[in-house]
Protein backbone atom coordinates (compact mmCIF):
# COMPACT_ATOMS: atom_id res chain seq x y z
CA UNK A 1 0.00 0.00 0.00
CA UNK A 2 1.27 3.45 -0.77
CA UNK A 3 2.24 5.20 2.20
CA UNK A 4 3.83 8.96 2.51
CA UNK A 5 5.34 9.30 5.84
CA UNK A 6 6.78 12.97 7.16
CA UNK A 7 9.34 12.13 10.53
CA UNK A 8 10.78 15.36 12.53
CA UNK A 9 12.40 16.15 15.00
CA UNK A 10 16.04 18.26 16.73
CA UNK A 11 19.72 17.36 15.17
CA UNK A 12 20.68 13.98 16.57
CA UNK A 13 17.02 13.22 17.11
CA UNK A 14 16.97 9.94 15.27
CA UNK A 15 14.94 10.82 12.53
CA UNK A 16 17.74 9.42 9.84
CA UNK A 17 18.14 6.31 11.78
CA UNK A 18 13.82 5.65 11.48
CA UNK A 19 13.82 6.05 8.55
CA UNK A 20 16.37 3.40 7.82
CA UNK A 21 14.55 1.07 10.00
CA UNK A 22 11.23 1.89 8.27
CA UNK A 23 13.19 1.55 5.06
CA UNK A 24 14.87 -2.04 5.91
CA UNK A 25 10.84 -3.24 6.61
CA UNK A 26 9.93 -2.41 3.54
CA UNK A 27 10.23 -4.47 0.63
CA UNK A 28 10.80 -3.41 -2.91
CA UNK A 29 13.45 -1.12 -4.36
CA UNK A 30 14.81 1.62 -2.28
CA UNK A 31 16.33 4.95 -3.53
CA UNK A 32 17.87 7.63 -1.12
CA UNK A 33 17.72 10.63 -2.34
CA UNK A 34 20.21 12.96 -0.16
CA UNK A 35 20.48 17.05 -0.41
CA UNK A 36 23.78 17.17 1.68
CA UNK A 37 26.41 19.12 0.07
CA UNK A 38 29.80 18.71 1.26
CA UNK A 39 30.85 22.34 1.45
CA UNK A 40 33.53 21.39 4.31
CA UNK A 41 35.97 18.83 5.31
CA UNK A 42 33.79 17.93 8.77
CA UNK A 43 30.53 17.42 6.00
CA UNK A 44 32.46 15.55 3.43
CA UNK A 45 32.77 13.11 6.60
CA UNK A 46 28.84 13.15 7.74
CA UNK A 47 28.22 12.53 3.97
CA UNK A 48 31.08 9.35 3.91
CA UNK A 49 29.74 8.18 6.90
CA UNK A 50 25.94 8.27 6.32
CA UNK A 51 26.92 6.53 2.77
CA UNK A 52 28.48 3.53 5.02
CA UNK A 53 25.32 3.35 6.96
CA UNK A 54 23.07 2.46 4.09
CA UNK A 55 22.77 -0.79 1.98
CA UNK A 56 24.60 -1.05 -0.88
CA UNK A 57 21.38 -2.69 -2.41
CA UNK A 58 19.93 0.69 -2.39
CA UNK A 59 20.49 3.41 -5.45
CA UNK A 60 21.34 6.67 -4.09
CA UNK A 61 20.50 10.26 -6.05
CA UNK A 62 22.57 12.86 -4.29
CA UNK A 63 20.56 16.03 -5.35
CA UNK A 64 20.84 19.52 -3.70
CA UNK A 65 18.15 21.42 -5.61
CA UNK A 66 15.23 20.06 -8.37
CA UNK A 67 14.80 17.04 -6.09
CA UNK A 68 11.24 16.42 -6.92
CA UNK A 69 12.47 16.02 -10.79
CA UNK A 70 15.57 14.19 -10.29
CA UNK A 71 12.79 11.61 -8.50
CA UNK A 72 10.53 11.69 -11.57
CA UNK A 73 13.72 11.02 -13.72
CA UNK A 74 15.63 8.37 -11.75
CA UNK A 75 12.95 6.45 -9.65
CA UNK A 76 12.82 3.93 -12.25
CA UNK A 77 11.24 0.98 -10.61
CA UNK A 78 11.31 1.62 -7.45
CA UNK A 79 9.15 0.88 -4.70
CA UNK A 80 10.23 3.58 -2.04
CA UNK A 81 11.81 6.88 -1.64
CA UNK A 82 13.62 8.09 1.19
CA UNK A 83 14.43 11.79 1.11
CA UNK A 84 16.89 12.90 3.71
CA UNK A 85 16.61 15.39 4.33
CA UNK A 86 14.16 18.81 3.73
CA UNK A 87 16.73 21.03 6.35
CA UNK A 88 18.93 20.90 3.86
CA UNK A 89 17.27 21.32 0.82
CA UNK A 90 15.91 24.67 1.79
CA UNK A 91 19.91 25.49 3.28
CA UNK A 92 21.57 24.89 -0.01
CA UNK A 93 18.79 27.58 -1.54
CA UNK A 94 19.24 30.20 1.28
CA UNK A 95 23.27 29.12 -0.07
CA UNK A 96 22.55 30.42 -3.30
CA UNK A 97 23.16 34.03 -1.99
CA UNK A 98 25.44 35.86 0.17
CA UNK A 99 25.36 36.52 3.58
CA UNK A 100 25.20 40.09 3.15
CA UNK A 101 22.59 39.99 1.20
CA UNK A 102 19.88 38.30 3.52
CA UNK A 103 19.34 41.67 5.65
CA UNK A 104 18.07 43.61 2.76
CA UNK A 105 16.84 40.61 0.67
CA UNK A 106 12.93 40.57 -0.07
CA UNK A 107 11.33 37.79 1.36
CA UNK A 108 9.22 36.71 -1.52
CA UNK A 109 12.73 36.06 -3.32
CA UNK A 110 13.91 33.63 -0.74
CA UNK A 111 9.99 32.53 -0.03
CA UNK A 112 9.25 31.94 -4.15
CA UNK A 113 12.59 29.52 -4.64
CA UNK A 114 11.66 27.74 -1.44
CA UNK A 115 8.14 27.07 -2.33
CA UNK A 116 8.59 26.18 -6.16
CA UNK A 117 11.14 23.34 -4.34
CA UNK A 118 8.49 22.11 -2.32
CA UNK A 119 5.69 22.17 -4.68
CA UNK A 120 7.59 20.50 -7.35
CA UNK A 121 8.17 17.71 -5.00
CA UNK A 122 4.74 17.26 -3.63
CA UNK A 123 3.67 17.49 -7.36
CA UNK A 124 6.23 14.33 -7.86
CA UNK A 125 4.95 12.71 -4.72
CA UNK A 126 1.34 12.82 -6.36
CA UNK A 127 1.78 12.11 -9.55
CA UNK A 128 4.78 8.73 -8.85
CA UNK A 129 3.52 5.53 -7.51
CA UNK A 130 5.74 4.79 -4.83
CA UNK A 131 5.74 5.35 -1.03
CA UNK A 132 7.73 8.19 0.39
CA UNK A 133 10.04 9.05 4.19
CA UNK A 134 10.93 11.96 4.41
CA UNK A 135 13.19 13.50 7.13
CA UNK A 136 12.96 17.28 8.16
CA UNK A 137 14.00 19.15 11.35
CA UNK A 138 11.49 21.01 13.66
CA UNK A 139 12.97 24.36 13.97
CA UNK A 140 10.11 25.72 15.64
CA UNK A 141 10.61 24.64 19.30
CA UNK A 142 13.68 26.68 19.92
CA UNK A 143 14.38 30.01 20.66
CA UNK A 144 13.74 32.38 18.28
CA UNK A 145 16.86 33.15 15.98
CA UNK A 146 18.85 36.34 16.87
CA UNK A 147 19.29 37.73 12.90
CA UNK A 148 16.87 37.66 10.47
CA UNK A 149 18.42 35.07 7.66
CA UNK A 150 17.89 32.72 10.70
CA UNK A 151 14.17 33.66 11.49
CA UNK A 152 13.74 33.28 7.39
CA UNK A 153 15.48 30.07 7.44
CA UNK A 154 13.19 28.83 10.75
CA UNK A 155 9.89 30.32 9.31
CA UNK A 156 10.54 29.10 4.96
CA UNK A 157 11.52 25.27 7.05
CA UNK A 158 8.47 25.50 8.81
CA UNK A 159 5.90 26.46 6.31
CA UNK A 160 7.95 23.52 4.05
CA UNK A 161 7.33 21.03 7.13
CA UNK A 162 3.73 21.73 6.79
CA UNK A 163 2.97 21.61 3.90
CA UNK A 164 4.77 18.03 3.61
CA UNK A 165 2.49 17.38 6.86
CA UNK A 166 -0.54 17.91 4.96
CA UNK A 167 -0.03 15.76 2.08
CA UNK A 168 1.94 12.69 4.77
CA UNK A 169 -0.51 9.87 5.77
CA UNK A 170 1.75 9.55 8.50
CA UNK A 171 3.93 12.52 10.66
CA UNK A 172 5.93 11.26 13.01
CA UNK A 173 8.40 13.49 15.40
CA UNK A 174 11.11 11.98 16.76
CA UNK A 175 12.70 12.79 20.68
CA UNK A 176 15.82 11.28 22.16
CA UNK A 177 15.31 8.23 19.27
CA UNK A 178 11.58 7.75 19.68
CA UNK A 179 9.14 8.24 17.13
CA UNK A 180 6.11 9.89 18.50
CA UNK A 181 3.12 9.31 16.00
CA UNK A 182 1.50 13.20 15.33
CA UNK A 183 -0.59 12.31 12.08
CA UNK A 184 -2.68 10.26 12.37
Amino acid sequence: MRKIILLLGGARSGKSQFAQELAHKAAGEVLFVATATAEDEDMRLRILKHRSERPASWRTLEVPFNIGLAIKQGMGETELVVIDCITLLINNIFCKFDLSQFETIEESVLGDQVAEEIQELVKCIETTPGSYIIVSNEVGLGLVPDNRMGRLYRDFLGRANQTLARCADEVYLMVAGIPLRVKP
